[in-house]
């Protein structure tokens, strides 16, 4: 699956190094999770998203990154994230067009930035 110059363009502006741990909420089909993961080797990112259809498409366009274990995803929404015990925190947050930090939902998006802190 080729990026669209948008998702080219948002993953470009982020500031990655390699060997990075990054979080990609709302990561869809996994587009910019193959992105990030060839700027950040050896480090890894993990993608989260609400919706079974979008991990079980991850799943099948990163299958290469998950094989090789520098793309982790996780069918869990954004404001039910948590990390796993003995899970590394993330060096970067990142999400494409979430609704929930758009500014339409503000509770929401609260309880979204408190996972994230925690």
């Amino acid at each position: 699956m080729t990026a669209s110059p948008r998702i080219a363009a948002a993953v470009a502006a982020l500031p990655l190094s390699p060997g990075m741990r990054v979080l990609e909420i709302g990561c869809g089909p996994g587009v910019a999770l193959r992105l990030v993961a060839a700027r950040i080797a050896p480090g890894q990112v993990m993608g989260i998203d609400r919706s079974a259809t979008a991990i079980a498409q991850a799943r099948t366009g990163c299958a290469a990154g998950l094989a090789a274990g520098t793309i982790l995803l996780r069918h869990v929404a954004a404001e039910a994230f948590t990390l796993l015990p003995g899970e590394a925190p993330f060096d970067l947050a990142f999400g494409l067009r979430i609704g929930a930090l758009d500014g339409r939902h503000p509770v929401l998006g609260a309880q979204v930035l408190a996972r994230l802190a925690a």
